[in-house]
């Protein structure tokens, strides 16, 4: 009850008494409604606007939130708004971006379905063959939403992308049990037996390779780094889908072979191959597999040429990854429609001084926005021209936004930017691209260099060495410190006569507290105004604060109520100082922050960091005892998920071999598989290097180790297929020779081997061909696992069968030894 309820209530307050008299408030100062001092400022274009940032809450989806905020807009503007001649604009929305990026990845995934279908009718020449397998498809990509659904993960780029990947690989399992199951059709087995005898005869090499497929992401799901969230969409995907796939292959492929499937007869062959044979594949085809069976079998016919083999096969991809590898980076920038430039001016500026930059930069950039949209004008202009265009000035900082028409060019804006910032005199400038996967200015890939030590001004000097060593050993990287490299942030300090001070009864406190009421203002009390608390500020009057040097002129009441002058009791001092200082573990710190160039990756960056500036300054011994330096900010992230990603990959390597020495019963054919491994490293490599020749550029990121990691689970497929068959051979009732086992099994498994990666890599090819939003998220891990399949898939037939054949007989000959070595026992005669 006792609130303040108006303005005039205030004034009516006694704050004392003289000779039995009230004085009010009134009677020395005025109260009324105003607003607090401006702390920063915004522009729409030339307009002063007020702007409101929306986040959504942890949990809700992005999309209901965005569609939410344009229906509160539109009634908003058409209602309250409209009569206040106010409008809500939207400057920038994020979803646009989600939107096209899930379009593209959609598109990616039907054709590459498509795609992996027209393959199959290729190779089977047969529309029932083709529908049997094909059923795959849309039954493990179903089947894979609802397992996202029960994980509780969303759709979104990342998982899409992996289904995208999944769907050339859901029908490799379908396509060996078919293709095995055709096999014995073709044999003269009636369509039931067929297609019991064909799926129990690969049944264990299909399982094989599907849990090989799988158990590589075990070890990913469990990266608590932050890019750990994005493999575990891709894991989550890629495995519900080939799991999936398994369960298909061993039910519903030889049901519908029981009942629909139909072989080619001899004559039929002919008609049914004629258009094949007018592109040469049929000859193409029926040569390779009749010249691979017998390369593989002249090559196990010697020992001394299967050594060459294999050393030539597995030497050769180590030493040329190792050549072939580039540097490392962190997570792709994206593509985001936005464009921001952030700057720091020189010390002292205030508010309106910053906001004054406003009107040199202006200029500059206005006809992209004043150009008419869609024109011949704006079309050959940076980014198409500019949608929207803000300016913001808050503190000592200002930083200018650009949303253009292009959303595919909206980096052509960044040099316009650095062009134009670079005319404001004094400014350090930064202009990036927002980055998807970081918030706030001055986000993304960043190498952040802490220099801590307990003197502010040695810092400083130490940070102005180093700033300067960045822009002349990376003159294509933009730095900014962290907060300045400059004390020469004007202050005025009072300083308190102690002595004069404690004779008038004013304490230092008491003083404090008059100058900052009457030249900055201090909060008293609130005040309730409609419904909610505002400050009730207790300033003086404006002409306090105007001139610096009349500061020490104003009056200060004493205890006894007399007045004397600020320049009596203290003394008004004009310095510099800081604007603010920055602790990192309780050290005083100065940083630089360096954004490389687009096309330097970060482990580059951070070495020539390290090397080339911080490493003299070791030598020379400016940074040493207190003063130290390190690395940390996007460069951090790198080596902590780079760390992860290393013992994962080791770990996905033990997974595999023993799942497959439990699987085989043997701790030497799995040996032969993992031979695999090494080819399909170097084939990453090269298709890496492919995209970036061919396609555009691409850095190794994390998103891109991933794809090696992938490769372990499915090159092992072709090699598996090899061995389980050669095994199969030398088991039967009438078993074969180890050497015409694996002929034999290279024949009846080279088929399959190619319909199943053709099949794969033309699935995967979109999402690399394809450019627009979100291909810059998957476009390197498809390079890397489309390459490695490729050339691991060839060199596999000659490396696998080369080994297996070597290691059986060294297992025969041990075996031969050992019983040679046994001792006799004779039979004693009683």
């Amino acid at each position: 009850v006792g609130e303040y309820g108006s303005p005039e209530e205030i004034e009516n307050v006694i704050i004392t008494r003289k000779n039995g008299v009230p004085v009010y408030v009134r009677d020395v100062a005025r109260a009324e409604l105003g607003y607090k001092k401006a702390r920063s400022r915004v522009w729409n274009r030339d307009r002063l606007s007020l702007a409101l940032s929306v986040r959504k809450v942890p949990g809700t989806n992005i999309l209901d939130v965005m569609n939410g905020l344009k229906e509160a807009a539109a009634e908003l503007n058409a209602s309250i708004l409209a009569d206040r001649g106010l409008e809500i604009a939207q400057l920038y929305d994020t979803t646009d971006y989600i939107y096209r990026a899930i379009s593209l990845v959609r598109n990616s995934l039907l054709i590459g379905g498509i795609l992996s279908i027209c393959v199959l009718l290729l190779f089977l020449r047969s529309g029932t063959s083709t529908l049997v397998i094909a059923v795959a498809i849309p039954i493990s990509v179903i089947g894979t939403f609802l397992m996202m659904n029960f994980f509780g993960r969303t759709l979104n780029v990342i998982s899409l992308a992996g289904m995208a990947f999944a769907v050339g690989m859901v029908v490799d399992n379908a396509i060996v049990v078919l293709e095995n199951i055709y096999r014995h059709r073709q044999q003269g087995k009636s369509r039931f037996l067929a297609a019991y005898d064909g799926t129990r005869e690969v049944w264990g090499a299909v399982l094989a390779s599907t849990l090989t497929t799988i158990a590589v992401f075990v070890p990913v799901m469990w990266i608590e780094e932050e890019a750990g969230q994005l493999f575990r969409d891709i894991a989550i995907a890629i495995s519900c889908a080939v799991g999936l796939s398994l369960i298909i292959s061993m039910t519903v492929i030889p049901s519908l072979s029981a009942k629909i499937l139909h072989v080619a007869k001899e004559e039929d062959g002919p008609r049914r191959s004629r258009k094949s044979r007018l592109f040469g594949l049929a000859t193409l085809a029926g040569w390779v597999s009749r010249s691979v069976p017998q390369a593989v079998y002249w090559i196990c016919g010697s020992v001394p040429r299967r050594l060459t083999a294999i050393g030539v096969l597995t030497a050769t991809p180590i030493l040329l990854s190792i050549f072939l590898m580039p540097k490392t980076e962190y997570l792709p920038t994206g593509n985001k429609n936005m464009i921001i430039g952030l700057m720091l001016p020189p010390p002292g500026y205030n508010l309106a001084e910053v906001a004054k930059v406003r009107q040199l930069v202006e200029p500059e950039l206005k006809p992209l926005w004043e150009s008419e949209p869609g024109s011949e004008e704006a079309l050959q202009q940076p980014g198409g021209g500019i949608q929207h265009f803000f300016f913001v000035s808050f503190g000592n900082q200002m930083f200018m936004g650009a949303i253009s028409r292009d959303p595919n060019r909206s980096r052509e804006l960044i040099p316009l930017f650095q062009s134009v910032l670079e005319q404001v005199p004094g400014t350090i400038s930064v202009v990036q691209q927002t980055s998807l996967f970081q918030r706030g200015l001055g986000g993304g890939r960043n190498i952040r260099v802490d220099l801590t030590g307990p003197s502010l001004e040695r810092l400083i000097e130490i940070g102005g060495m180093v700033f300067f060593k960045v822009r002349e050993k990376m003159p294509e990287a933009q730095a900014r410190p962290i907060p300045s490299l400059d004390l020469g942030n004007p202050e005025v300090q009072v300083i308190t006569h102690r002595r004069r001070a404690a004779d008038l009864g004013i304490s230092n406190r008491d003083l404090g507290f008059a100058v900052n009421a009457l030249v900055d203002g201090v909060k008293v009390s609130d005040y309730k105004y409609e419904g909610r608390e505002i400050d009730l500020t207790l300033r003086g009057e404006d002409r306090y604060a105007e001139r610096t040097h009349e500061i020490q002129n104003i009056p200060i009441a004493t205890p006894n109520g007399r007045l004397v002058p600020l320049g009596s009791v203290a003394e008004v001092r004009m310095t510099t100082g800081p604007v603010q200082i920055n602790h990192i573990e309780r050290e005083r710190a100065i940083s630089i922050a360096v954004s490389p160039p687009e096309t330097m990756p970060l482990e580059e960056a951070m070495e020539t960091i390290d090397d080339d500036i911080l490493q003299p300054l070791r030598d020379q011994g400016v940074l040493a005892g207190a003063y130290k330096a390190d690395l940390h900010g996007t460069a951090d992230k790198l080596t902590q998920t780079g760390e992860a990603l290393r013992w994962n990959f080791l770990l996905a390597l033990a997974i595999t071999y023993l799942l497959m020495a439990a699987l085989f019963g043997s701790f030497l054919h799995p040996f032969v598989i993992m031979l695999s491994v090494p080819l399909a490293a170097m084939g990453g490599f090269l298709g890496l290097a492919a995209v970036n020749k061919f396609i555009a550029y691409q850095a190794l990121d994390v998103l891109t180790m991933l794809g090696f990691v992938i490769l372990i689970g499915i090159v092992v497929n072709n090699a598996i297929l090899i061995v389980h068959q050669a095994l199969n051979y030398m088991r039967q009732e009438e078993p074969l020779a180890v050497r015409e086992a694996i002929r034999e099994s290279v024949r009846t498994r080279i088929r399959p081997i190619f319909m199943s990666v053709s099949t794969s890599v033309l699935g995967m090819m979109p999402l690399v061909l394809f450019p627009g939003a979100g291909s810059e998220l998957y476009r390197g891990l498809g390079g890397v696992v489309i390459g490695g399949l490729i050339l691991s898939t060839v060199f596999t037939l000659f490396l696998v069968p080369a080994m297996f054949s070597l290691s059986m007989e060294i297992k025969h000959a041990l075996v031969e030894r050992i019983r040679n070595l046994a001792p006799v026992t004779q039979p004693t005669a009683k």
